[in-house]
């Protein structure tokens, strides 16, 4: 049943994913970021428990590139990464939605994963990364505050803040990308078409196997 509206929030690509630069030419690094936005966008409105999704964000490649896959695109209002995130969950979709806001590097994420963590989140939820140490996603049934708290330890904020911790076999979900080892662990658990087909281009082949 399709009921969640999914929220994700991208910076603009000149100034994404600082501690990736690097993992491919500097030239390219643009790009990086944008091919996984898109994966993480494609493999959110294919789970059936989506009922849409929000991308807050001023790049007008990334504005483009997610409405082609059919997600709206509201303007990020400024003040970081948890206003954005309250604005599309809160303001946009609003309170009497069931509404998850996910990270935006997720280029493994499998649409069934998605729907396996919405499926358990009847509160406040949220999904630690693979660390332990950050998250990947917090879900706010309908008239349930999202209160997000992402950066840094944002894991401890979420569970001190109430929100319960979410645990199970979701790899592709967990893996966000941060730095160049996590870019080589998503590429081992089957990353995205388009991060695939951009690695390929640069060279980065053996490494590289799409999504089953």
């Amino acid at each position: 049943m399709r009921m969640w509206t999914a929220v994700i929030p991208v910076k603009r690509l000149r100034a994404a994913k600082t501690r990736l630069r690097g993992a491919v030419p500097a030239d390219r690094h643009p790009e990086l970021a944008l091919a996984m936005v898109r994966d993480t966008a494609a493999a959110v409105l294919s789970a059936d428990a989506v009922a849409g999704l929000l991308v807050v964000s001023d790049d007008p490649e990334v504005g483009a590139a997610v409405r082609d896959l059919g997600a709206r695109v509201v303007p990020d209002p400024g003040g970081g990464l948890n206003a954005a995130m309250r604005f599309g969950a809160d303001e946009t979709a609003g309170p009497a939605a069931h509404r998850v806001v996910l990270a935006g590097d997720l280029p493994a994420l499998r649409p069934e994963q998605l729907d396996d963590v919405l499926s358990r989140a009847t509160t406040r939820s949220f999904v630690p990364d693979a660390a332990g140490i950050g998250t990947v996603l917090l879900a706010a049934p309908a008239w349930q505050p999202l209160d997000p708290r992402f950066g840094g330890p944002s894991a401890a904020s979420h569970a001190a803040s109430g929100a319960v911790p979410l645990t199970g076999s979701w790899p592709g979900l967990r893996q966000d990308v941060d730095t160049a080892a996590d870019l080589a662990t998503v590429l081992t658990l089957g990353a995205g078409r388009c991060t695939c087909g951009l690695l390929r281009d640069i060279g980065m082949t053996p490494e590289c196997a799409p999504a089953a």
